[in-house]
């Protein structure tokens, strides 16, 4: 089982995020942890959590403007229920990411911190909206690193309208010489109610971008996933991939158990005052196996063959013939992260 917790504060909101963020909301940050903390004890009765969450996830928004002190009781409650070893990450932004906040979080028992670099080069990182440098990027990594964590990751985004391969290159040298264990590398999208929605112009379609970039990260780390490179790779992650069930805290958090999914309210006074608003989705079996289709063919996870129907075992024989994709240990593995789409709407009809 995985959490997932959602912290909604941010410093500024960047020129191409979608996520439920707040920039000027930041008065009602002890309230929302009250609320948080209420739904946190609903979601452990309701998933029936014992000593088995394997991962924590704390995401944003960005985690790193909320004071290290607001963590406290979220750790001390969350404590019974983690499994020895378990994976714990927190997301933090270069700029709010001080020396202190770090070695707190880290005492606190957080051991993988991903880090929303987006790019080491300054005119790049004024183009998306983002507040940091990129000495402070390089400082973020190394004080992280300083401070005992053994593994970072950085977040970096490609097919912007100044991305070109010399440029792409140079992000991806500086970020193999600092400490680091992943990267998450992810082409800019256009998503409605940002402000690049309308500016077709910042961005730059241009699929050999993602294979230029992937072949370069994959010089030195495994590609598990289409957006995902690492040494270590996050048990989080992979959960999400392996259909496992998660819990969902915090406004626009999404929750999964076994046939339904938890979407919890997305405004962040309505949640204070109603944490346990949350509307449920009930998925049919075919839902859940086009899920894992998808989900395994953009992964190394794959695909059981078991879930498929005799339609879908005939397309897949298609796709074997044309080594798309191949079969081991009665799974489905695809060849070409950057083809999942397209092979799973092949295979399922």
């Amino acid at each position: 089982m995985l959490l997932y917790v959602h912290i909604p504060f941010c410093d500024s909101k960047c020129f191409y995020c979608s996520f439920g963020s707040y920039v000027e909301k930041h008065h009602l940050k002890a309230a929302y942890i009250d609320s948080l903390l209420k739904q946190l004890d609903f979601e452990l009765k309701r998933f029936e959590a014992k000593k088995n969450i394997e991962s924590v996830f704390i995401g944003g928004g960005t985690p790193s403007t909320l004071e290290a002190s607001y963590y406290e009781k979220f750790f001390k409650k969350i404590e019974p229920y983690l499994q020895d070893g378990a994976e714990i990450t927190v997301e933090a932004n270069p700029n709010s990411a001080k020396q202190e906040w770090i070695a707190n979080m880290k005492n606190f028992g957080v051991n993988r911190i991903s880090f929303g670099v987006q790019s080491f080069d300054n005119k790049k990182l004024k183009f998306l909206g983002r507040t940091h440098n990129s000495k402070q990027a390089i400082n973020a990594v190394e004080t992280a690193y300083r401070c005992g964590f053994e593994n970072i990751s950085i977040d970096i985004i490609y097919e912007t309208a100044l991305d070109t391969e010399k440029l792409l290159k140079k992000d991806i040298d500086t970020a193999f010489f600092l400490p680091i264990n992943h990267i998450s590398a992810y082409a800019l999208t256009l998503e409605e109610n940002t402000p690049f929605f309308e500016k077709k112009e910042v961005k730059k379609d241009d699929e050999h971008l993602g294979y230029f970039i992937a072949d370069m990260i994959k010089e030195k780390f495994e590609q598990y996933e289409i957006s995902n490179f690492g040494d270590y790779k996050s048990k989080h992650n992979l959960g999400y991939w392996q259909h496992k069930d998660y819990i969902g805290v915090g406004c626009s958090a999404v929750g999964f158990l076994k046939n339904r999914r938890f979407y919890v309210c997305e405004d962040i006074e309505e949640y204070i005052k109603e944490p346990l608003k949350i509307s449920v989705e009930n998925l049919s079996k075919q839902d859940l196996i086009i899920e894992k289709i998808f989900l395994g063919f953009r992964s190394i996870v794959g695909v059981d063959i078991k879930i498929l129907d005799e339609d879908m075992l005939k397309r897949a024989e298609i796709l074997k013939n044309e080594n798309k994709i191949q079969e081991k240990n009665n799974r489905l593995y695809n060849k070409n992260f950057f083809l999942a789409d397209e092979l799973a709407l092949f295979l399922i009809g």
